[in-house]
């Protein structure tokens, strides 16, 4: 199991004219010191072209570094073209573009490549806009070999009508936010076994309940549908955390790195790790279970 981030990070505490290599390099830092990997550039290489941001940000660490490149269905040179017919011939060639970018990562030996594609939850049950969708993926995704293609949905729940679509390209693995979006569950429970799941469970918003007890719960329930195993699971940011102050952004993503090494423990050392009401049901539900003295809440 692994921790990593859907979305980006806070600008990092630093001098204003620091070059942008100095930001990366700092989120690069903070996610290797909360436990996450893959690991990204936090969104701080700003218009870079993605075969140089990766380039460049995996220069800075030894861990693996994923590069996320937006969808052409998401692409806002794409959403904003208003007449149907129009759009679509903007989102199939964007589709052919983005699939030679994304050959060339391949190519430099980007292990991961994570497909943003938020647009989807506004879809709906058009099955027009699915249609388009499936073919712009068929297109982004041909011929690209040697590294991991994983989807990701975020800011909301894709309509179930797009489930033939959503797993028409071969992904490796489905990225879903499960706070803003938890019908996105049902995406979860449709997805074959043989493709990863990468939980979306901690909230992007200050002051949510971060305690390990839903984290470990949403890795469980993936790993357990369709026979996927823990080994096909990673916990991860619901969305970007660009909006918190860079401290409270450092605590949920080390919480985040928590849960992950509190999923490695031998179930006897896991339980005294977690809210004894997360556990047995029935003595909370009679008011027996007492809440762990230390338990935190997201800052």
């Amino acid at each position: 199991m692994f921790a990593t981030l859907l979305g980006s990070l806070p600008r990092p505490p630093l001098p204003e004219d620091v070059p942008a290599e100095a930001l990366v390099s700092a989120a690069v830092d903070a996610q290797v010191a909360a436990g996450l990997e893959p690991v990204t550039d936090g969104g701080w290489w700003g218009t870079l072209p993605a075969l140089q941001a990766w380039q460049r940000t995996a220069r800075l660490t030894e861990r693996a570094v994923k590069q996320a490149v937006v969808g052409p269905y998401s692409d806002a040179r794409t959403s904003s073209l208003a007449p149907s017919k129009e759009r679509a011939t903007a989102i199939l060639a964007a589709a052919k573009v983005a699939n030679e970018n994304l050959r060339a990562l391949a190519r430099a030996g980007c292990p991961l490549i994570e497909i943003h594609e938020p647009a989807v939850v506004r879809i709906g049950a058009d099955e027009a806009g699915w249609a388009l969708f499936r073919e712009a993926q068929l297109i982004l995704t041909d011929g690209i070999v040697g590294t991991h293609l994983s989807l990701s949905i975020t800011g909301g729940s894709a309509d179930p009508a797009g489930l033939p679509a959503l797993l028409a390209a071969p992904y490796a693995s489905l990225a879903v936010d499960l706070i803003a979006g938890p019908d996105n569950w049902r995406l979860v429970r449709a997805t074959p076994g043989d493709r990863g799941i990468v939980c979306g469970a901690l909230s992007p918003i200050a002051g949510s309940d971060d305690g390990p007890e839903m984290l470990l719960w949403a890795a469980a329930y993936a790993s357990s549908s369709a026979g996927r195993g823990p080994g096909r699971v990673g916990l991860a940011t619901a969305s970007s955390l660009a909006a918190l102050p860079w401290a409270t952004a450092m605590g949920k993503i080390g919480r985040l790195g928590a849960a992950v090494r509190l999923a490695e423990l031998p179930s006897d050392e896991l339980r005294g790790q977690l809210d004894p009401r997360s556990i047995d049901l029935r003595s909370a539900a009679l008011g027996s279970a007492e809440p762990r003295k230390d338990r935190t809440r997201g800052t």
